[in-house]
Parts: structure tokens; sequence; C-alpha cells
């Protein structure tokens, strides 16, 4: 099986020649499936409909227009290498369609998360492991500062500087923001780069890059399954909804919660107070002794 920038070359050229593709199809096309190739480090001829569906997982916040053109690009190349004999299935073809409309950003209950971490620690004090060590940073980033997974696992090893509680993020459209730190982060990252080589780029290195979004997938999930938390109900993506409805309840401004989050529009950060009122709404529906009387 050809790697993945001999298998996309392929695909391209035959766009060009025999499909006649415009060039900005072919340059979009190309965009999308490098980075995909990226997230599952370099495995995207040979992975499957589980590492797909991950791979979309990492993509939760894009628009459903981004998503839907990401996923016809899959599906035309995992057709092509059908079509030549390099794969005998198209697992992009089970991959769910864009659903209408914005859902409710899902989210956890503070006493979960607080499961989340209680079991992680245990983890530390039993073995304080460099990978257990590293999930410990990324988790109170993830929780505590509400980064976006490419945000997290894309950090430079310089963007936080202990004893300095905050952070300089470089986040959608290549804006940076300044994201405070809790002490418990902070020395949950001092952990972390005693562990990384001064001369590292990232603060979460892997071969020759940084942690891919599908890796801190896996890592966010395994954590949840030994939590007693479903994985499935569990992304990175969850965990930074997690923070925005966490810091609302509490009564956090909105327009402070905007600039944390790095959203341009706050209609984008007003969705959380719909996730808040819906769940004060469930607590009455549940507990008022007259919500079941007609």
């Amino acid at each position: 099986m050809p790697t993945d920038p001999r298998a996309i070359a392929l695909f391209l050229d035959m766009l060009m020649s025999e499909r006649g593709a415009a060039a900005n199809t072919v340059s979009a096309y190309r965009r999308d499936l490098e980075g995909a190739s990226a997230d599952l480090s370099g495995g995207l001829t040979a992975s499957g409909t589980d590492e797909l569906e991950r791979l979309f997982a990492g993509w939760a916040e894009l628009a459903a227009a981004s998503v839907a053109r990401k996923r016809s690009a899959l599906r035309r190349f995992f057709a092509f290498l059908v079509a030549e004999g390099i794969r005998g299935d198209n697992p992009a073809l089970a991959i769910a369609g864009v659903k209408p409309g914005r859902p409710l950003p899902k989210t956890l209950s503070i006493e979960e998360v607080d499961r989340l971490f209680a079991t992680l620690d245990e983890l530390l004090a039993a073995d304080a492991n460099p990978p257990l060590v590293r999930l410990k940073a990324l988790m109170e980033l993830l929780y505590g500062s509400g980064l976006r997974a490419t945000e997290l696992v894309s950090l430079p090893r310089n963007a936080i500087r202990p004893p300095q509680p905050f952070a300089i993020v470089t986040g959608k459209g290549n804006k940076e923001r300044l994201i405070p730190l809790s002490p418990t982060a902070l020395r949950a990252v001092e952990a972390q780069l005693a562990l990384v080589p001064r001369e590292s780029r990232y603060l979460f290195p892997s071969g020759k890059g940084h942690l891919s979004r599908v890796w801190l997938y896996k890592l966010v999930q395994g954590l949840a399954a030994k939590a007693g938390i479903a994985p499935e109900r569990i992304s990175p993506h969850v965990l930074r909804h997690a923070f925005a409805t966490h810091m609302l309840a509490n009564g956090a401004d909105l327009r402070a919660l905007q600039t944390l989050l790095g959203h341009a529009d706050i209609s984008t950060t007003e969705r959380y107070t719909h996730v808040e009122s819906a769940r004060l709404v469930a607590t009455v529906k549940g507990l008022h002794p007259l919500a079941d009387e007609g």
C-alpha cells in the first residue's frame, strides 16, 4: 500500500487529468487530505471507519459546510483507492452525514469532571510515568482553560513560562489571545516541561511534530473509561464545552468568556447560556413537587 503522500498525489493527479477538476477544488482536496493524514500520523490510506470517526470528532467545531467538504474529499479519495485496487473497501461511506442546524453543545457535570481528575490523580499517585504526566497537563489545559484541541496539541514549548500564570495561544484566523492558568495547571505544565527536551518546538511533541488531535481524543476517552464515564460521551471538545458551561453557571461574564474561548461572534458563546437554561429546566422538572401535575 502506498504512503499517504504518494496516494494523495495519485488521487489529485487523477482529478486533474481525468476529471478536469478546477484548481481551487484540487487545492481544497489537497489541504483536507494532507490535514487528515497529519491528524492520523500518516495512516490515512490504511485507516478504517473507527479512525475516520475519531477524525471527524476532532472537526466538531467546524462549520457544517467545511465538514461536508472534508467528507466528500475522503469519500472520493477512498473510492479512488478502491477503483485502483489499492484497497478493497471505502471506510468513508460509513461516516454519518452532517446534521442540519447547530445542536446545543454536549457537556459533562461538575461531578463527572471531578471524577475524571480524581481518577487521573490516583493513577499518577501509583505511577507518575511520562504519559500520565502529559495527560495531566493536557486535561488541566482542556478543562482549566477551554482550549481547542488543535490549539492545545500545537502549543509551542515556550507558550507557557511558569511561574507566569498565563499562556499566549494562537487560535482561529491566526489570532492570538491570552489564557489565564490556574496554579494546578501551572504545576502540571511544569511537570510536563521537565520531560520535554529544550530543543523541542512543541510542549506536547510526538515524532517529528506534535501530538495529533486523534491521539488526544483516544487519551481522553481512555481516561473516561477508567473513571466509569461512557467514552462516547466525552472528547476534547466536550471538555471545552464543560469549561464554558461551568464558568457561566458560576457567574462568568459572557463577554469575558467570549474572549477566553476565542469566539469571533458572541452568538457562538451565547449557546452555552442555552445549555445552562436547559439544565435548570431539567432540574426543576425532575425535582419540583408540582412538576408532574397537569
